[in-house]
């Protein structure tokens, strides 16, 4: 994983060559009209007071810990096995700012099913189902405590729709995919390694639709992402890339004669 400085001086290159976070110089009608419509329009609902109050409640306990199986790249901030809910919900939550987004676009492009790779404490998990996809969420957690303290939370606060898987990705994608109908919204956020990316794209995309979206986080957060992010563009299935710095959002229409990649600030 690149170094705090170096995640900081290639995000301030990001925000000199992206452009605009309102649509100009965005040369593509689809584009243009994800910046405007979904990108820069804000959220409200009053179940996000509801999520938030989750998270405030997780950085402040420090005294629930939980042994944490890391199958992936590993956290920047700790490498312990065992952590406390106040360090997981420190370092490995989507801000609000992407969680927003990713309930903005289900609704825009009125997703029928999700299916997130990386539950960690279901903050995100929370606002995709707040959504209301109709076919709801599904999710997977590598760390079986995690999983199993998430799930019960979740339970507990009514999200009948989200089901929550416990294992390797791997154990679970193809399964889930093929059990998946209508449009779906693909979140990969976890095991940020290059080979393991790679391998859940290419199972992912034998299941893609024109109307699916495939979002994958954290894209310049090392080395190996950058590049998994530009092998991604080279397959013929992918039409449509957004650079969001801390996240790239992947489009498959079919209209698309030529590939379109643009690197937008948000």
């Amino acid at each position: 994983m690149y170094s705090t400085f170096t995640l900081a001086y290639r995000y301030l290159m990001h925000w000199i060559t992206a452009s605009s976070g309102k649509g100009h110089g965005v040369h593509s009608p689809f584009v243009y009209e994800f910046v405007r419509n979904v990108l820069m329009q804000p959220s409200r609902d009053p179940r996000f007071n509801t999520i938030e109050a989750v998270r405030s409640h997780f950085l402040q306990d420090h005294s629930t810990t939980l042994p944490i199986e890391d199958r992936g790249a590993g956290s920047r901030i700790s490498t312990s096995s065992v952590r406390s809910v106040s360090s997981i919900a420190r370092t490995a939550l989507k801000s609000p700012q992407y969680a927003q987004l990713l309930y903005r676009m289900i609704r825009y492009y009125t997703i029928d099913g999700v299916l997130e790779l990386g539950t960690s404490l279901g903050i995100t998990t929370r606002y995709l189902s707040a959504a209301q996809p109709k076919n709801g969420v599904t999710s997977i957690e590598g760390a079986p405590a995690l999983a199993a303290f998430t799930a019960e939370r979740l339970q507990k606060e009514g999200y009948d729709q989200v089901t929550v898987l416990t294992g390797d990705f791997s154990e679970h994608l193809e399964r889930a995919l093929s059990s998946m109908h209508g449009s779906k919204l693909i979140f990969m956020d976890g095991n940020h390694q290059y080979q393991p990316t790679m391998e859940y794209f290419h199972t992912i995309v034998r299941y893609i639709n024109e109307e699916d979206i495939l979002v994958v986080d954290d894209i310049h957060w090392s080395a190996e992402m950058e590049k998994a992010w530009e092998d991604l563009k080279k397959n013929e299935r992918a039409t449509c890339f957004v650079d969001l710095f801390f996240m790239g959002i992947v489009f498959f229409r079919k209209d698309f004669k030529e590939k379109q990649c643009f690197a937008i600030r948000f």
